[in-house]
């Protein structure tokens, strides 16, 4: 009764039977602690995959976006008294890309939109520098860093932030998910204490090219995405994570066949 009431729909028997087989999957477990899933080698890229987008999320470089925002904005040419509100705009346009990402994530995937999104975060911030570099000698070039920073924080928003809080819930189980999350919110604080802490220094080592550090964490990231993160839209969480056992124990594999950890397990036996 209360799926049909949040769902809005009577005809729930396969969200339902797919609730039930992943509480068979974990039937006689207890929840786990964060140290534990660092221990267990069956959720090893699980974890993984979680850490590295928690941590590019802060690592991105997108809040140090509305570091150089009053600079830039005073550049090209808006008065000062109305600078605020305009990076307040980039705040909104944020907000708006992260509720779009939710609306779309079920038609476009988990993947396209986070690999789509960190591509074009290191393009932008290619483009930032140079324009950057060449503000006070060209005379459009504030123009052209204001359209970046706009570009930089709507690609932040339609990719990475609207997928990088999904994922959790799709590749742990109900036992493992609680701890995921607390792993995940203290990356998140920790990267943006980094960050925070560290990018002035990185200003006044590169001056016009301190991107370079984000831009490499967005191909790095990009490129994780590509190569190691499996799409989990329209599937259930038991076929998710029978990929990532393939992969867990794909060193443990003989033959070239895949063996489950039950079976793994009772061949070192």
């Amino acid at each position: 009764a209360a799926l049909q009431k949040l769902r809005g729909n009577s005809d729930l028997s396969a969200e339902l039977e797919e609730l039930l087989a992943e509480q068979a999957a974990v039937k006689g477990q207890r929840a786990k602690n964060p140290w534990e899933l660092f221990q267990n080698p069956a959720l090893r890229w699980q974890l993984m995959s979680v850490v590295v987008l928690s941590s590019a999320m802060q690592l991105c470089g997108n809040d140090s976006m509305y570091f150089y925002a009053a600079y830039v904005f005073q550049e090209a040419g808006i008065p000062q008294d109305k600078i605020p509100y305009v990076v307040i705009g980039t705040g909104s346009c944020e907000l708006i890309t992260s509720v779009t990402c939710n609306l779309i994530i079920d038609y476009a995937g988990r993947r396209p939109l986070l690999l789509g999104g960190y591509i074009f975060m290191a393009g932008w911030a290619i483009v930032f520098m140079v324009a950057l570099s060449q503000q006070t000698q060209i005379s459009w070039m504030p123009y052209l860093s204001m359209a970046c920073i706009f570009a930089y924080i709507l690609s932040f928003g339609i990719g990475p932030a609207g997928v990088t809080g999904v994922l959790p819930t799709e590749v742990f189980d109900q036992m493992s998910r609680p701890a995921a999350y607390m792993i995940c919110g203290s990356l998140l604080w920790f990267n943006l204490f980094l960050v925070g802490t560290a990018f002035p220094f990185i200003v006044k080592s590169l001056a016009h090219f301190c991107y370079i550090p984000f831009l490499v964490v967005c191909i790095c990231t990009a490129l994780y995405v590509g190569f190691f993160l499996p799409e989990t839209k329209g599937k259930s969480f038991l076929e998710i994570s029978e990929e990532f056992k393939k992969r867990n124990f794909k060193a443990q594999t003989h033959g070239g066949g895949y063996k489950g950890p039950e079976e793994i397990k009772s061949t070192m036996l």
